[in-house]
C-alpha cells in the first residue's frame, strides 16, 4: 500500500536504517533529532511492520524491539531468523541463523519469534 511520506516516517526510518542493532520504542524516541509524540512513533512502527519495512522482535520480558528488514536494504528475502538479547548491555541483534521448524499436520505458521538470551561477545 502506498502511504504518504512524512518527516516523522522519514526520521524513524533513517534511524532504523543506520542502527547497528534492533531498537526499542524508548531508544527510538531518545535518538530522534525531532520531537515526535510517543503514540505517533508507535503508529509509524506498526505501519512499517505491516508494510514489512521493519520486523518486530518481542523479547522474553515482553519488550518490543524493531529492526530494519533486509529486503528494505535490497538484500535477500527476509526469512525467520534468530535474535540474540544480551542481558548485560540489553542489545538485541539479528543472527544470520535461519530458523528451521516443521509444523504438525493441519497447522500453518504465520510468523515466528525466536530469541536467544545470554551474554554477547562484547560483554564477555
Amino acid at each position: 500500500m502506498n502511504r504518504r511520506n512524512t518527516p516523522t516516517k522519514e526520521a524513524v526510518l533513517n534511524l532504523l536504517i543506520n542502527a547497528k542493532k534492533a531498537l526499542s520504542h524508548d531508544a527510538i524516541e531518545k535518538q530522534l533529532s525531532i520531537a515526535i509524540n510517543r503514540a505517533t512513533i508507535y503508529r509509524v512502527l506498526n505501519r512499517f511492520c505491516e508494510d514489512e519495512v521493519v520486523h518486530k522482535i518481542v523479547a522474553e520480558d515482553g519488550k518490543q524491539y524493531f529492526a530494519i528488514c533486509k529486503k528494505c536494504k535490497n538484500e535477500e528475502e527476509v526469512k525467520p531468523h534468530f535474535h540474540f538479547r544480551c542481558t548485560s548491555c540489553d542489545t538485541i541483534e539479528c543472527l544470520k541463523i535461519p530458523v528451521e521448524y516443521t509444523a504438525p499436520n493441519g497447522y500453518t505458521v504465520a510468523s515466528a519469534n525466536c530469541i536467544l538470551t545470554g551474554t554477547c561477545k562484547n560483554c564477555m
